[in-house]
């Protein structure tokens, strides 16, 4: 019988792949470099990743891409050489980064090639000794990428050089570092390790050696270039290198070219190899592993094969990611015109409620003068959801006057203004929902027939809709009556209404109250002191007449705004920000109304953004603006209780006699017997020339 012992069987070794990440900041800023400088320069890109030690029992690390990937330059300065060294958590790697033009482009590259020019690379390295000089050039990867900037999407592929041993390399033996090494030996290379580590001249540097005095088991960390000093009876020597893999059982990417560098550098055919693993920072010698490998390679001086393309779900496939919402225009926009509000929180007012601004909807009944500088207001206050109601067409003279328009919205017969001022908006701001409707607001004291009543209900039916899916209505149409209908129909909603009017030199910016019935529904859980029983009055509730007609026997002058041309910025300005003084309020439309006078500024304990008046009344000719107060009357044609309430009951009818009849109103209202109560009273002068039965008073 033969006694011979079988030797154990070969055991080939096995690398696990390394893994690729990018963080989109990379995108962002390769999107940035193709746009401004590259073009269709398709020319191969000098790029940085960046991988660290295991970190992690359960998680392997990856190679990554960050904005700082990439040149810090126009010229060709590689990024390695711009790359800040000394970070524990990002030892820089040289990559090459081929861009294509065209997705047809990136189908057709030839992957085999590439793969080879850049192992070609790793093995030149090698032979000409400058690995050993900076051994991160073991690791040398590249990318192909096709980036479709239209749709924001990137197709891309990575691959890792791996110079094939021929025959493979052999394991003999795998295990724990705790295990191989001794207790003393154990604790003095992971001091060793955490020097080396801590270091910001070594941190980052990714292979290394390992020495183990046999005499007092002190382990020291030399580089590569320093081989022949480690050299001697008297010591372990093991190749050290950072593993980004996690597996007990596989050692990782990296080792792969070592050992091609070991084999042709220093001809050994057996090597202890450790790769070094951390836990919170901190070599970790159970998760470390030591290993034995037999090597052999090829007596033929030519380049080896290489293999390295990673896989994307197990197969040979590119990998795809679309970060339209991160990175279209839009959305970059929407964050650069929040950064003003958002600044504001810093120091200015802490308490500004950026997400009632975002998420209320404004209503603009006129799209004017006064809409157009309206809406510019709203959008600067990061309001995004505005509506648009007229029904006139962008005439020649708007233009000049009227901030949305251009000189092509009134070629011809002139686009409508809602229509028009929609497309502005989008133009100015891609983000911004907003919407127009082309129709005219039914008014009092402009009589219909009956072939029309159909029509104007329907209007009325639409307007009403609108208000009621709407948070706030701006008044801003050209005639008083035209504004009768929204602001009954806001008092019956209870919606915020802005009023904005105005005068050849003076204007008049105000706030409505609450409806009338609103304050038994919802104001039974507020603070009466606070609030004030007393509604605000609206745009009518001075007036002892009822809306009537304004527009009919007029002239030129009289039917035109004729208005000094910076009153509309004044008081559209004004208006949107009453409206942001309600919105940040606390008791919203409740708020009762200030004056400059106001005690101690007026609601600045409730407001961030300070008073919070009623009316506001200016003219420019004095250079001069005051703030009013008016109590709801009880005679109001348009939001006292009684039209509200004639309004719920009767509906359609209501209207239809409000518009046909001009006394309805008065009637309604009592204000047809106040004024005859009023010229009932006879005033009796006496005609006394004797001047000197005068009294000074």
């Amino acid at each position: 019988m033969d006694d011979k012992r079988e030797s154990p069987p070969t055991m080939i070794l096995q690398f696990a792949p390394l893994n690729s990440s990018v963080d989109e900041g990379f995108w962002h800023s390769f999107s940035s470099l193709k746009l401004d400088k590259l073009g269709i320069d398709d020319s191969p890109i000098s790029i940085t990743g960046f991988y660290a030690p295991c970190s992690h029992p359960q998680v392997s690390n990856h190679l990554t891409l960050l904005s700082e990937s990439l040149p810090s330059s126009s010229d060709e300065q590689s990024s390695t050489e711009s790359t800040s060294h000394g970070n524990r958590n990002k030892c820089p790697v040289p990559g090459t980064l081929y861009n294509t033009n065209t997705v047809e482009s990136f189908t057709k590259l030839d992957k085999q090639s590439l793969l080879k020019s850049e192992a070609n690379k790793i093995w030149e390295d090698i032979q000409s000794g400058k690995a050993l000089e900076d051994c991160a050039l073991l690791s040398r990867f590249l990318v192909i990428s096709f980036a479709d900037l239209k749709k924001w999407s990137f197709r891309y592929w990575f691959a890792f050089p791996a110079l094939v041993l021929d025959p493979p390399a052999s394991l003999v033996e795998l295990k724990p570092a705790s295990e191989y090494f001794t207790s003393e030996e154990a604790e003095s290379v992971s001091a060793a390790c955490n020097e080396w580590r801590d270091s910001s001249l070594t941190t980052d540097v990714p292979f290394f050696l390992v020495s183990i005095s046999s005499d007092d088991s002190k382990a020291t960390i030399r580089h590569l270039k320093d081989w022949e000093a480690c050299q001697g009876d008297h010591q372990k020597l093991l190749f050290g290198f950072y593993d980004p893999c996690h597996l007990p059982s596989n050692p990782g990417w990296p080792l792969r070219n070592y050992l091609a560098l070991i084999r042709s550098k220093w001809h050994l055919e057996t090597v202890w190899f450790f790769c070094y693993r951390e836990s919170r920072g901190f070599a970790d010698m159970s998760l470390s592993l030591v290993g034995q490998a037999s090597i052999t390679l090829s007596s033929d001086s030519s380049v080896p094969n290489s293999v390295g393309w990673e896989l994307n779900k197990g197969k040979r496939a590119p990998r795809s990611i679309s970060l339209a919402n991160s990175m279209d225009p839009t959305r970059l926009a929407v964050s650069a015109c929040d950064l003003n509000l958002k600044l504001m929180r810093w120091r200015a007012l802490p308490s500004l409620d950026l997400n009632v601004l975002s998420s209320v909807k404004c209503l603009l009944l006129g799209a004017g003068t006064l809409g157009c500088q309206v809406a510019r207001t709203l959008m600067g206050w990061g309001i995004r959801n505005i509506t648009f109601v007229d029904y006139g067409k962008v005439a020649m003279s708007n233009p000049v006057r009227q901030s949305l328009y251009t000189f092509e919205d009134c070629v011809g017969r002139g686009e409508f203004k809602a229509v028009a001022a929609v497309k502005s908006l989008k133009q100015i701001f891609p983000a911004v929902e907003s919407s127009g409707v082309v129709m005219a607001i039914p008014m009092p004291g402009h009589p219909i027939s009956s072939q029309e009543e159909e029509s104007v209900l329907g209007d009325c039916k639409r307007l009403r809709d609108l208000i009621e899916s709407h948070d706030a209505v701006f008044l801003l149409t050209d005639t008083r009556e035209s504004r009768w209908l929204p602001s009954l129909l806001c008092a019956n909603a209870n919606k915020i209404a802005i009023n904005a009017a105005l005068g050849f030199d003076s204007y008049m910016v105000m706030r409505h109250g609450a409806g009338p019935t609103s304050l038994t529904d919802d104001m039974q859980n507020l603070d009466m002191n606070k609030a004030g029983r007393q509604r605000l009055g609206c745009y009518f509730c001075n007036d002892v007449v009822a809306p009537q007609d304004s527009m009919t026997d007029r002239t030129l002058d009289q039917q035109c705004t004729v208005t000094r041309p910076g009153l509309a910025p004044i008081a559209g300005a004004l208006a949107v920000e009453l409206l942001v003084g309600v919105l940040q309020h606390p008791l919203g439309i409740y708020a009762k109304g200030d004056n400059s006078s106001s005690s101690n500024g007026g609601n600045t304990d409730e407001s961030p953004l300070g008073i919070l008046p009623h009316q506001i009344r200016g003219s420019v000719s004095q250079f001069s603006q005051i703030t009013l107060l008016g109590q709801a009357s009880n005679s109001c044609t348009a939001c006292s209780e009684t039209v509200v309430s004639e309004y719920r009951e009767k509906g359609n009818s209501f209207v239809l006699e409000a518009i046909n009849h001009p006394t309805y109103l008065e009637d309604l209202t009592g204000l047809t017997e106040l004024k005859k109560a009023a010229n009932s009273f006879s005033l009796d002068w006496e005609d006394d020339e004797d001047d000197d039965e005068a009294v000074d008073m």
